[in-house]
C-alpha cells in the first residue's frame, strides 16, 4: 500500500493570494529540483517562517506572481504548498510548463539533505503520479540540469538517483 504525503497547506503557513495563477496544460512530465540556498529549517514553526519571507523575496524583488516552486520540504520531512500541484511555477526559467518544482529548504551545496526530506518528497511523487499531476514516466532533474546555476547544490544533486526509482514503487 502506498505511503500518503501530509502537505501544510497554504493557508496554514499564512501564504498571501497569489497575484495570477496559470493551469498546466496537462500532467507534468518532470520534476525539478532545487534548494533555496538559505538556512535550513529543522521545525514546522521555523519553516512557516521561512516559507512566508521566501514568497515575499520572489514577489517583491523577483516579481513573480506568488513562491515560485509548486512545493517546498523541511529538514523534518514536511512538505509545504508552494504553488501546489497543477500550476505553472515559477522556478527553472523556460522550463516551468511541463514541470513540478521542489525545493527543499536549505543550502545543500556542503550540507546533506535529511533521509526524511527525500522519504517525503518521493511520497510527494508518488502521489503525484497516482492523482494524475506526474505522468508515470516522469523524470527528476536538478535545477542545475536545466539552467546556469549550481542548483540544488553538490549534496542535494548527488542525492537525485534517490528519487529516480520512485515511478516504479
Amino acid at each position: 500500500m502506498a505511503q500518503t504525503v501530509n502537505i501544510v497547506s497554504r493557508q496554514q503557513w499564512g501564504a498571501t493570494a497569489p497575484k495570477s495563477k496559470e493551469t498546466l496544460k496537462g500532467s507534468a512530465q518532470r520534476a525539478i529540483i532545487h534548494h533555496t540556498a538559505l538556512p535550513r529549517c529543522n521545525n514546522e514553526k521555523e519553516c512557516k517562517s521561512r516559507l512566508a519571507s521566501i514568497q515575499r523575496t520572489h514577489v517583491k524583488e523577483r516579481g513573480f506572481d506568488d513562491i515560485g516552486y509548486n512545493f517546498l520540504v523541511g529538514e523534518d520531512g514536511t512538505v509545504y504548498e508552494g504553488r501546489g500541484w497543477g500550476v505553472v511555477g515559477a522556478h527553472a526559467k523556460g522550463s516551468n510548463h511541463d514541470s513540478v518544482g521542489i525545493a527543499f529548504m536549505g543550502n545543500f551545496n556542503v550540507e546533506t539533505p535529511s533521509t526524511e526530506a527525500l522519504s517525503s518528497v518521493k511520497r510527494l511523487l508518488q502521489s503525484g503520479v497516482r492523482e494524475c499531476f506526474l505522468i508515470p514516466k516522469f523524470s527528476v532533474v536538478g535545477h542545475r540540469d536545466v539552467g546556469r546555476t549550481e542548483c540544488p547544490g553538490g549534496q542535494l544533486y548527488a542525492a537525485l538517483p534517490q528519487l529516480k526509482g520512485c515511478q516504479s514503487l
